[in-house]
């Protein structure tokens, strides 16, 4: 009797700590829901540890409470607590491939993807189907640039079904580092199902899948022949033209040979088969993409403005949309809409009353940029732009799509888990400062991924300002303004600072009543964080030449001076002068030559700035990371702080593509 007393009671046990572990898995999975605010994540990771230091109390130990209170320490950014708490749970039971697992994210997030491996391996040898620890492979392989191991990897999953963002977002940066030299059909496949998500940042695999088509239609034959049909049928080609921007020059040549192909065809027929209207506006987003960077032969061009003259007529008459449509995709391959005569009459219909199909197309070459004319006429740089041609008006740059993927979080979790600061006297909501935003897909993310900051976004441009005010507005987000130096020199000289300022595309020479180094001084107070990089880029030997020719003739940042030396480089690709310049993706983007050659980055700028940061009474280096995002030891680049500051540029920083960070003192 009493035997089997006990054996009812152990069995009660058993299911009494099966029920509180369930409910704090319960809690720290709303913990790590991406659809939930970071106030209600925290509040349930809080909960979370309640219940299981409660359970703990009882059943001091109980092996899977210590291993989820590990990982709700690891969150928390307590790793040191965490690996303790994970090891603590092997000891009781070391059969359990969930711990090896979280050991193995633990190893990744303390920057040792080779412990990590052989983690998620010792995982994998106690359960085979364990999808965490094979993606945490496939997480350390990439981490250990092994892109191609690792991109296998994620295809592997992606097979099996799983849709985590985690698996898209790695692949997506595995694919960034590959070198394809042969189109096969696997490789098209996952560009193509990479390109279909509309969630990831095309721009990001812009070279891959350039090579993947240079290959596939084998561009660097000297007999290639494309067949327009065939094109107009190819999903990959298609998507990539509609989704990103390929930096190859004979995928440029391919886009250019199909945009004229399908111009010879309607001025043969007099009309847009059914068949090419979305090749030729896949053709016209990429040609709003570039900034109409595409060359065109001069009976294209006569061609083009007979249809602009039918177009005018066309609406003059009044005749429907649908009608109309055809006649301006082709326009669109050729020019932004916005730019021509008839753009004023556009301007009487909103974009939902055009055909479904052409919303996009029209969104990109005029709704778009009437809307950030619009955004424009808020700032007295406008002036500047008054006595330009439309066509020659800067363009925002770099053209993006998507943000990248983030986990949310907070600016004071990363300044104490990051950089180990403390965050105590921080108030609830921390202002971030970007200088040299340029199109704003940083500050956008920064505002959008943390939820305790407001972001202040400064640049030169105000074809960026515009840009990324529309696309913040678009997404909602109230949290994140983009002003010009003007007005952001008005809000330091109020007395404004900033808790952490982040250092983007350094001001061009013509900024001469900008010092950055006097801003970043003014606009920071102790505890604030400065985040530079230490190169300086746009130097090719190629880029140098240039600018020598512009100062030789005295060229004028115009659209047919920009298509004129863009022309002269790609008649020239073979000469070794423009090898590095045509590795460039700014180089595929009217916006990026002119940021290039004629509003250069001043080094003056950056240089002012590191002597600045050099002063260790007012300046303490608690970060640096070379160009794969691997943290360093800091000492050794302390040192070459100081000696750059005693006039030793041997040990320059400068040009050494380190990303650091500092905390002022005082």
């Amino acid at each position: 009797m009493h035997a089997t007393q006990s054996s009812q009671h152990s069995a009660t046990n058993r299911a009494d700590i099966a029920r509180q572990l369930l409910a704090a898995n319960e809690s720290y999975r709303d913990s790590n829901n991406p659809r939930w605010s970071l106030t209600l994540r925290l509040e349930a990771r809080a909960e979370c540890r309640q219940k299981l230091e409660a359970l703990l109390t009882e059943v001091p130990e109980q092996p899977a409470a210590l291993g989820l209170l590990g990982r709700v320490a690891m969150d928390e950014g307590d790793y040191d607590q965490a690996q303790v708490l994970f090891n603590r749970s092997l000891d009781l039971d070391d059969q359990q491939p969930q711990q090896y697992t979280n050991l193995g994210y633990w190893a990744l997030a303390t920057e040792r993807p080779v412990l990590a491996e052989q983690y998620f391996i010792e995982a994998l040898e106690l359960d085979r189907q364990s999808a965490a620890a094979f993606c945490g492979i496939a997480h350390a392989k990439r981490t250990r640039g092994q892109y191609d191991l690792a991109f296998l990897h994620y295809r592997k999953l992606l097979a099996t079904g799983l849709e985590w963002p985690s698996i898209y977002s790695g692949m997506l940066a595995c694919a960034e580092h590959l070198a394809v030299d042969k189109a096969d059909p696997e490789l098209i496949r996952d560009a193509t199902a990479l390109l279909r998500r509309d969630e990831l940042p095309h721009q990001q695999i812009g070279r891959f899948v350039g090579a993947i088509i240079r290959e596939h239609y084998q561009l660097t034959a000297e007999d290639t022949r494309i067949d327009l049909d065939v094109a107009s049928q190819d999903e990959l080609l298609v998507l990539a033209l509609e989704q990103t921007l390929m930096p190859e020059p004979t995928v440029e040549e391919l886009v250019t040979l199909l945009r004229r192909a399908i111009l010879t065809e309607v001025a043969h027929t007099a009309e847009l088969p059914e068949q090419r209207q979305r090749l030729a506006m896949a053709i016209a987003l990429y040609a709003d993409r570039c900034g109409h960077a595409l060359a065109a032969e001069d009976d294209e061009l006569r061609l083009i403005t007979a249809i602009n003259h039918s177009i005018t007529g066309q609406l003059v008459m009044a005749e429907s949309l649908e009608s109309v449509a055809g006649s301006l995709i082709i326009s669109a391959m050729y020019g932004a809409l916005f730019h021509q005569r008839f753009a004023m009459e556009l301007g009487r219909w909103s974009l939902m009353d055009w055909p479904v199909a052409t919303q996009p197309m029209m969104a990109a070459s005029y709704y778009d940029r009437a809307t950030e004319e619009a955004i424009k006429q808020n700032f007295e740089e406008k002036a500047e732009e008054l006595c330009l041609d439309k066509p020659d008006v800067p363009q925002a740059w770099p053209s993006w799509s998507q943000l990248a993927y983030r986990n949310q979080t907070s600016l004071r979790t990363l300044i104490a888990k990051e950089l180990g600061q403390p965050t105590e006297h921080l108030l609830d909501t921390l202002r971030i400062m970007i200088l040299g935003a340029e199109s704003g897909q940083r500050a956008l993310e920064l505002a959008h991924y943390l939820e305790d900051v407001e972001v202040v976004a400064v640049d030169e441009s105000l074809a960026n300002i515009a840009k990324a005010s529309r696309r913040a507005e678009e997404l909602g987000m109230t949290n994140v303004v983009f002003w010009p130096w003007s007005i952001a020199r008005c809000f330091i000289d109020d007395g404004q600072t900033v808790q952490w300022i982040e250092i983007g595309r350094l001001p061009s020479p013509a900024m001469t009543d900008v010092n950055l180094a006097d801003v970043v001084r003014r606009a920071s107070h102790a505890g604030s964080v400065v985040h530079l990089h230490t190169a300086v880029a746009e130097q090719t030997p190629g880029d140098r030449q240039i600018r020598r020719l512009i100062d030789e003739h005295e060229l004028q940042p115009t659209r047919n001076n920009l298509l004129r030396l863009r022309r002269m480089v790609l008649n020239n690709r073979q000469d070794p002068i423009w090898r590095e310049l045509l590795n460039e993706a700014d180089f595929y983007g009217l916006g990026g030559c002119r940021d290039r050659w004629f509003s250069p980055q001043d080094p003056q700028q950056l240089k002012r700035l590191i002597s600045l940061m050099s002063s260790e009474v007012s300046w303490k280096l608690v970060k640096a990371k070379d160009s794969d995002g691997h943290s360093l030891a800091t000492a050794p680049v302390q040192q070459q702080l100081q000696a750059e500051a005693l006039g030793n540029e041997v040990q320059s920083l400068m040009g050494q593509t380190l990303s650091v960070y500092f905390v002022k003192r005082r």
